[in-house]
């Protein structure tokens, strides 16, 4: 039997129970999406739902001497599934992780008696599983394995490590993001732990070992369709340090669009008579001899240059994730402070306005910095992805009238709904950045070293 509860939160961040729901998921048919209207118990209203019953295949929990890819004969069927050959069958299958958690190092102490009661949780989209607790210990060795279902190869796997508190929520301990992407198959990791945010450094280590298996083209083909919704999602909150970071990340953006700008009109101005003709030149060419083609070929060729930057080691294509890495403890230890004070109605309605803007901020550097971190080979197999869907595009341009190619994208997008009722109305470009990684997002999922003594942070501590 599957319950429902529905709640609502008001200004006040106070939640209430608005209804509740019952659905014997035994009796509906698997496999097919099943449409149901539910009345809600002792509240007025229904709710609409889509159903889709399908069997959990890919998620298990094991002990190191039944891995799944210990085993030759095993590992040689999901490698097959997963092959060339058959890209085409069975696309949301994309691939599948094996992840072992061999053990943790050196942890925080959360107990007053100077231990902790580790255990560690897994969450790769909306998959969650959990190791066993190993009581009053700071060296925990769990030394399982858990195997999950890949939706999305830009997925992050989040490991988390909790303290055990009886019947108190459990303590945090670290956390760790690594993208799929950037596992190395086989090769046992420590990780160091890092704080909620995923910002600065905590104690510990946790290691493990990840293998990673995917079809690159229902990979690729998954790349432009809409992102799978967490299930949970974190409740935000005014921080002044956030919303500073978001409006230095804007004002960046701003300032190299206004850059372009001045470089653009000091041309137009002669500034430089050297510039200004060059520009003339260059810009009576390109017009005369322009071709729509062209537009997605000189994308194509600042992909080339950027990629020939970062293999001569003139960039960096991390060089943004060593900016900020370091942040005032001060300032967080204000946001705790004002989040203990008691606020009237007023200034939650103000909160929630700059909570607004803050988070409008946000979505408006990323997406710049999306755009940019593309470009700059951050993902190499989105710069890949995009290399080679720009060459189609040109070569597409080129031989067949844009008319043609008005005509069926417009065919395609009126037909849409006409041809599958559910689907989700979705921009596959938008998608497509969706999953390239903002600069606050490189800085999360970097994997940090341990710290020196020449550390800023350390530096920082040793003097207080």
């Amino acid at each position: 039997m599957l319950d429902i509860e529905v709640w609502g939160e008001d200004n006040k961040k106070r939640e209430e129970l608005l209804g509740m729901c019952k659905v014997d998921i035994t009796a509906l048919p698997s496999k097919q999406t099943n449409v149901l209207e539910l009345p809600v118990e002792k509240h007025l209203g229904s709710l609409l739902m889509l159903i889709a019953v399908t069997p959990c295949s890919g998620v298990s929990i094991s002990d190191l001497c039944v891995c799944p890819l210990g085993d030759p004969c095993e590992r040689k069927q999901i490698s097959q599934r997963y092959c060339i050959k058959n890209s085409l069958q069975d696309m949301k299958d994309i691939g599948f992780l094996q992840v072992k958690v061999l053990k943790a190092v050196d942890l925080l102490a959360a107990d007053f008696s100077g231990k902790s009661d580790p255990f560690c949780v897994l969450e790769l989209g909306n998959d969650r599983l959990q190791t066993h607790t190993i009581y009053k210990n700071l060296n925990p060795e769990w030394n399982k394995v858990f195997t999950f279902p890949i939706k999305d190869i830009h997925d992050v796997l989040e490991v988390t490590v909790f303290d055990e508190d009886g019947d108190k929520p459990p303590d945090f301990l670290g956390k760790v993001a690594i993208p799929l992407l950037s596992i190395r198959n086989g090769q046992q990791c420590c990780y160091t732990l890092k704080n909620k945010d995923l910002e600065l450094a905590s104690k510990g280590v946790v290691c493990l070992e990840l293998d990673v298996l995917f079809n690159p083209v229902k990979a690729s083909i998954r790349t432009f369709k809409p992102r799978e919704k967490r299930f949970i999602g974190d409740n935000r909150k005014f921080s002044k340090k956030i919303l500073s970071r978001n409006v230095d990340r804007v004002k960046k953006i701003t300032m190299a669009i206004w850059n372009t700008i001045q470089f653009l009109r000091s041309c137009f101005l002669w500034e430089s008579t050297l510039r200004s003709v060059v520009a003339f030149v260059v810009f009576l060419v390109t017009i005369w001899h322009i071709e729509l083609y062209m537009v997605p070929l000189a994308l194509l060729l600042l992909f080339v240059y950027n990629f020939s930057l970062i293999t001569t080691g003139k960039v960096s294509s991390a060089q943004d994730t060593q900016e900020t890495t370091y942040l005032d403890e001060d300032e967080d230890e204000d946001d705790k402070e004002s989040e203990k004070k008691g606020l009237i109605e007023r200034i939650h309605m103000v909160q929630d306005i700059v909570i607004t803007v803050q988070n409008i901020l946000e979505e408006i550097a990323s997406f710049g910095e999306r755009i940019k971190n593309a470009f700059n080979w951050t993902v190499p197999f989105l710069s890949v992805l995009a290399c080679l869907v720009l060459t189609a595009v040109t070569v597409i341009l080129y031989f067949i009238p844009l008319r043609y190619i008005v005509l069926i994208w417009g065919i395609n997008k009126f037909t849409k709904k006409l041809r599958n009722p559910y689907a989700i109305d979705n921009n596959e470009l938008l998608d497509f950045l969706s999953r390239v990684p903002s600069d606050v997002q490189k800085v999360q999922r970097a994997e940090l070293k341990p710290y020196s003594s020449s550390s800023p942070l350390r530096k920082k501590r040793s003097t207080l």
